[in-house]
């Protein structure tokens, strides 16, 4: 009787605030404060990796010396997953021996690689050409920094590559007339056997390539292409969908037909590295596409991986060149304590991060935002040091990460359904996160019927929503399905349709 007593009158952790902290509570949190400038560092933390401080907060995962070797030149993984932090770490391993370049295709004028296909190759191949040619420039404009290059090449070279001009820029000098006969003049320096002007890239690039063999010395060139999704868009298109896979199928093939030229162990290194969203991966179909999957690496995170991950971040935002990072539980207690929350109508008891991992599609960029918007929340009602971040705090958050999720969603979908944030609007008038196939059929089809959405396959919607994790299956009660964490499984119309919890309140479900 007395225990009944003790929990009508005592309130559920998860609904303690400020106010209602029990004595013990209190002593807890007095005792162990977070610092201001600790909360203010994890608050500066950026989303996007190429505008993060690399050196402090770059985690090395096991897949970065598969690539650094060597070993692995294809890197797939969602958006989000840590491609760019990788291609962004890679960039800067500047020695004696190690040279290497980012080509960021952001805002790159994809036509200029358009025009320039090879009627010599039937598609989806007629880019391969210009892609090698494109990456010997890179590496001949990166021979220029390399000291053992025998000196005159080196001021030759120089004169011919601009240093300092944008990717944009120097393709399209490099593929004028005028370059070309610059370049022809240069091979016939090296080689004395040049006799006429190229007529095609395969020459052009075929005299890059002995230029490289006989004056890059020993060296490792590093040619991360990054950014690549920049022209998928409206990928519905047949003519858009066949000149873009063509054109990214092009480039795997341009860099094995690289990698076996430059395999036998002596002269010049190049590793040529692709960085690609798996989405689009996905749809590159060719016969020896089988064969790639032992030269890829997949960017998969679970909740392991990214407790080690927020343990070496927050261990960083504590000391900046912390070689010995904090085990996750005294770093995560460290910010956020120990105090269970409530969930669900029972209240039952879940870790912050538990609470946290719910919502998002387990990638560190998720983590970032969720933690930077609750270490901002905490400074912006803190007037010095103060408690560590607090469940209310982490429950206000929500709402604001799951605006941001689909965002992220949105970003990720247009190119393949224009109609997303009409989708979307579909799901909130269900006013349902758990529905059957047939419930969207009727809805959706409503909103065709009012011209609100023109796409009408509404499998293909459902399958696509599913692959990108907006959706999941429920084979059962409490158990679900989702993409993200079962990369094999596959949409099934005869179980009951689930929404992402992280979409919950941008979709107005709760």
């Amino acid at each position: 009787m007395k225990e009944q007593e003790r929990r009508q009158t005592q309130p559920e952790l998860s609904e303690i605030t400020d106010v209602d902290l029990v004595s013990e509570d209190i002593e807890e949190l007095e005792s162990t404060r977070v610092s201001k400038a600790l909360l203010e560092e994890i608050s500066a933390w950026k989303r996007e990796a190429k505008s993060e401080d690399n050196d402090r907060y770059f985690w090395h995962v096991r897949e970065v010396d598969q690539i650094a070797r060597g070993d692995r030149y294809f890197v797939i993984g969602r958006k989000g997953s840590g491609k760019t932090a990788i291609c962004e770490y890679l960039s800067r391993r500047q020695k004696f021996n190690v040279f290497a370049e980012r080509l960021s295709f952001k805002n790159f004028p994809f036509n200029e690689l358009y025009s320039h296909s090879n009627s010599s190759y039937t598609p989806p191949n007629q880019f391969i050409s210009i892609w090698k040619y494109l990456i010997y420039s890179t590496v001949c404009r990166l021979m220029v920094r390399n000291e053992a290059v025998d000196a005159e090449m080196r001021t030759k070279l120089a004169a011919l590559y601009d240093q300092g001009a944008p990717l944009s820029r120097r393709v399209g000098q490099w593929v004028g007339r005028e370059f070309g006969i610059s370049l022809f003049g240069l091979s016939v320096k090296v080689t004395k056997e040049r006799s006429a002007v190229p007529e095609n890239w395969i020459e052009y690039a075929n005299y890059l390539e002995d230029i490289i063999v006989g004056y890059s010395g020993d060296a490792a060139y590093f040619i991360l292409f990054d950014e690549l999704d920049e022209d998928y868009r409206d990928i519905i298109a047949t003519e858009q969908y066949k000149q873009y896979t063509a054109l990214i199928t092009s480039l795997f093939k341009a860099v094995q037909d690289i990698r076996s030229t430059f395999s036998g162990g002596r002269g010049p290194r190049l590793y040529p590295i692709i960085f690609l969203r798996d989405d689009i991966y996905d749809l590159i179909q060719d016969s020896d596409k089988n064969k790639w999957g032992d030269f890829r690496v997949d960017l998969n995170w679970d909740e392991a991986k990214i407790k080690k991950v927020m343990a070496f971040r927050i261990s960083r935002a504590i000391d900046p060149t912390c070689d010995h990072p904090l085990g996750f539980g005294a770093a995560w207690d460290g910010v956020f304590g120990q105090l269970p929350m409530g969930v669900g109508r029972n209240k039952n008891k879940i870790s912050t991060f538990e609470f946290i991992s719910r919502s998002t599609l387990l990638r560190p960029r998720d983590f970032v935002a969720y933690l930077q918007n609750c270490a901002q929340q905490a400074l912006d009602q803190a007037l010095d040091d103060q408690p560590k971040i607090s469940n209310n705090i982490v429950r206000r958050v929500d709402k604001a990460f799951s605006n941001y999720l689909r965002e992220e969603l949105t970003d990720e979908l247009f190119a393949i359904l224009p109609d997303i944030s009409a989708i979307f609007d579909t799901i909130s008038q269900l006013r349902k996160w758990n529905f059957s196939v047939k419930e969207f059929e009727r809805a959706y089809s409503g909103q065709v019927h009012r011209g609100a959405l023109k796409e009408k396959n509404v499998k293909f919607v459902l399958q696509i929503l599913y692959l990108f994790d907006v959706i999941g299956n429920s084979p059962r009660v409490g158990r679900y399905v989702f993409h993200y964490k079962n990369r094999e499984a596959r949409l099934n119309f005869n179980e009951q349709i689930v929404v992402h919890r992280g979409l919950f309140k941008a979709l107005q479900i709760l």
